[in-house]
């Protein structure tokens, strides 16, 4: 995020009937994964009743029901998660170092993440921790991250910076490619390459670290293009469609069930003509200091 955003209105927001038209819609076509992101979804304050409305869901056509969180609130929220079906999160972590973890979120402070992460293990939740790699702010902590990750039976995903949204700093600056990462790590460890079929369907490339017998995962939208198995897409809380995190197509969902007599053939009729418009890859570039940002839309706005 910038450091100034200018937030929408309520009434700008897709309500919790919206939402659940919108992803009984998605389920009815086959999709089986759904995923809560933001911003951060544990602020919202109808949370609880979108959970109930989607987790109806489970079983009947839905898979798994996931959220992505900054862990501030999961202290307080971790039960509910669970309770509405939900088996595990993602939670997004650059650094287990107090100083640079306000540093990196300008005024977040570390122990109510940690606390929320306790409490969610301790409630059962399967966790895989989000880490987007920066060169000078966290890339020479990552083995002991790890380290820490794998001990409590968490997950870890490695994520190269993307050039979304324009921030007090240069994307280059931030930088550092993934397969370097990848060097430095086999010079600790066996890391050891997992079939797709071990992996969920997505960006991610997992490994195996012998020592540690947790997996990694490399998420590499500079290094390594994975456009060609990418099956995901993203819905913004104001309805926008986007087929493809770095691009700017996108379709008005909300539209079509606020403007139209017929919402549900409206909807379908959006998702038909969204669906078609999914990219062959994205155009991601950050080889040049000052260069604008691929897209001006910044990662809160579509969803990690």
């Amino acid at each position: 995020m910038s450091e100034k955003m200018t937030f929408l209105p309520k009434a700008d927001l897709l309500s919790v009937d919206e939402l659940d038209r919108i992803a009984s819609a998605f389920i009815r076509r086959g999709v089986r994964k759904v995923r809560i992101t933001g911003g951060e979804p544990l602020v919202r304050k109808d949370l609880d009743p979108l959970l109930g409305r989607l987790s109806r869901h489970l079983g009947r056509g839905l898979d798994e029901l996931t959220l992505t969180t900054n862990a501030t609130l999961l202290a307080t929220r971790a039960k509910m998660l669970v309770q509405h079906g939900v088996r595990r999160i993602n939670v997004s972590l650059d650094t287990l170092d107090p100083d640079r973890f306000a540093e990196i979120t300008r005024r977040g402070a570390l122990a109510p993440v940690l606390r929320g992460i306790e409490v969610a293990l301790a409630a059962g939740l399967q966790i895989k921790l989000n880490t987007v790699v920066l060169r000078h702010q966290n890339a020479d902590t990552l083995p002991e991250m790890i380290q820490w990750a794998h001990e409590r039976g968490m997950d870890m995903t490695l994520i190269e910076v993307m050039p979304l949204g324009t921030i007090g700093e240069d994307r280059l600056d931030q930088y550092i490619p993934l397969p370097m990462i990848r060097d430095r790590l086999e010079s600790h460890w066996q890391l050891e390459d997992l079939p797709q079929t071990d992996t969920s369907a997505g960006p991610s490339h997992y490994v195996r670290i012998a020592e540690t017998g947790g997996r990694l995962g490399f998420i590499t939208p500079l290094t390594q293009n994975f456009c060609a198995g990418c099956n995901r897409v993203r819905v913004t809380c104001t309805g926008r469609i986007y087929m493809c995190l770095g691009q700017d197509d996108h379709v008005d969902l909300r539209a079509a069930l606020r403007d139209s007599p017929d919402p549900d053939a409206a909807l379908d009729a959006a998702l038909d003509r969204a669906l078609r418009l999914k990219p062959e890859r994205h155009h991601f570039d950050i080889s040049r200091r000052g260069a604008a940002p691929a897209l001006p839309r910044h990662m809160s706005v579509t969803g990690g």
